[in-house]
């Protein structure tokens, strides 16, 4: 199927929901008795997502926030809300039947919220193409919409061109675990669904990192659906567009924390826990945003960092037999590549096999953030315990 015959598939399927209301595609997270106080029914009815970006801790007073595929308005109306009405949402979507019902809807928003006028302005335009100036944004939203465009580096390069530098996005979205097949990618009724255009973690990120995004992470993760063994997550990433870095008059250092016992990060510089070492302003700006800051220790003089200080962080693996329970880990960022303290290399997208005694360490606070997990075993598993190897290695 072309790029063109998708996009007007995917247009022609939210157009019809708009009008039958069908349940499309995703899980949702929202509250929809708290909208329900400012946004009217008839977009709640037929706001389809896999996440709430908007709703998130991410929104801040008086910014500009575009929202890709912004559907029926509902991720504009609850920005909206929280940008006040200093701050300016911006809705991009290509079905005129979707726009229609969130322009009508745009000045009854408004009042519910008590503003003089709406802060919302609704676009057509296509994700690959964004009818929005450069640098003009501070905050970019998406709600399940990235995966049903053909072309995702694409959007990724827009995303980069219309931020502001030092704007961020936060982007909830449909990815998986392995390469979706081709009877799926060609599947249109699967297309509409959020399946057949969803890419693999590490392709998702990767195209995000050649669009010039750092400091991607993962908000928050859930399991969705496993269709032909191939798994269906929803997750919510953010990253960030860096402005230009300025040297310091002095050098500066980094020590990194844990729980990682070492760590690579997008730039390709390496660390291992408790050693200190030099960095330039980009790296030390990237250590700085939010994913990497609990992480490290910067200083202008080296510090090391013993096991017995109190900032050391580190989670042991229990020293006893284990078990393969068909559980796997997905690193979701922000670092490139990271260790534990058992010697497992973790790449960021790429599914690992782990143990029990492993799925047990990355559910500590300390490493949860960080990994999405799935399990591939297709029914009750009775294997037997593996002790591990004496140098610590496990299983």
């Amino acid at each position: 199927m072309s790029y063109d015959g998708i996009a007007q598939t995917v247009s022609d399927r939210y157009a019809r929901a708009a009008v039958t209301g069908e349940q499309m595609c995703c899980p949702t997270g929202y509250d929809f008795e708290d909208l329900r106080t400012f946004i009217p029914d008839e977009v709640l009815k037929i706001s389809y997502g896999c996440g709430t970006p908007a709703g998130l801790d991410t929104v801040r007073v008086g910014e500009t926030v575009l929202d890709i595929g912004a559907g029926a308005g509902i991720d504009c109306f609850a920005a909206a809300r929280l940008v006040g009405p200093t701050g300016n949402v911006i809705g991009i979507d290509m079905t005129d039947t979707m726009l229609d019902i969130a322009r009508r809807h745009a000045p009854v928003v408004a009042r519910n919220l008590g503003y003089v006028s709406s802060n919302v302005e609704f676009r057509k335009g296509m994700a690959e193409a964004m009818p929005v100036a450069d640098d003009s944004i501070d905050l970019i939203i998406s709600n399940c919409v990235i995966n049903l465009a053909p072309d995702k580096r694409k959007v990724f390069r827009e995303m980069h061109r219309v931020l502001r530098p030092g704007g961020r996005f936060t982007i909830s979205d449909i990815v998986s675990d392995q390469p979706v097949p081709q009877y799926l990618v060609h599947d249109t009724k699967k297309w509409g669904n959020c399946l057949s255009g969803a890419l693999q973690v590490n392709d998702y990120v990767g195209g995000m990192m050649e669009a010039g995004f750092l400091g991607i992470h993962q908000v928050r993760f859930a399991p969705w659906q496993v269709i032909d063994g191939i798994h269906f997550l929803s997750i919510t990433l953010t990253g960030y567009k860096l402005p230009e870095a300025m040297e310091p008059n002095g050098g500066l250092f980094v020590t990194m924390r844990g729980p990682f016992s070492r760590a690579t990060d997008e730039l390709g510089q390496s660390y291992r826990r408790g050693i200190p070492q030099p960095v330039n302003a980009h790296t030390a700006q990237l250590l700085g945003t939010p994913p990497y800051q609990s992480l490290f220790l910067v200083s202008e003089t080296p510090v090391i960092l013993e096991s017995s200080d109190p900032q050391w962080l580190a989670i042991l693996p229990e020293q006893k037999p284990c078990l393969w329970k068909g559980d796997y880990a997905l690193f979701t960022g922000p670092f490139a590549e990271v260790e534990d303290d058992d010697y497992h290399l973790y790449r960021r997208g790429i599914p690992l096999e782990i143990c029990t005694k492993t799925l047990k360490v990355l559910e500590t606070d300390a490493y949860r953030p960080h990994f999405a997990m799935i399990n591939r075993a297709t029914g009750e598993v009775s294997g037997t315990q593996v002790a591990c190897t004496p140098s610590g290695g496990c299983c």
